[in-house]
């Protein structure tokens, strides 16, 4: 595919890359709410929701630590 071609003023690649950070940023959002959510409906407490955070939200923080720790090292 040629990088000539525009979308919304941005490179196809520009415009990929900035769809996908924003895209991930929104379906990160949702988990955070949903586990929210889950805790609040089952009435979980404190402790409980915070378990729930760690238990369920360490998949999307190890994915975000991935890219942090990429890009510190320039691996890409």
């Amino acid at each position: 595919m040629d990088n000539e071609e525009f979308i919304l003023g941005l490179t196809f690649v520009e415009f990929e890359e900035v769809a996908l950070q924003v895209g991930l940023t929104g379906l990160i959002l949702f988990m955070v709410f949903i586990i929210w959510n889950l805790g609040k409906e089952s009435k979980a407490g404190r402790y409980g929701m915070m378990w729930l955070f760690i238990g369920l939200g360490v998949g999307f923080v190890g994915f975000v630590a991935k890219g942090i720790i990429q890009k510190l090292l320039g691996i890409e």
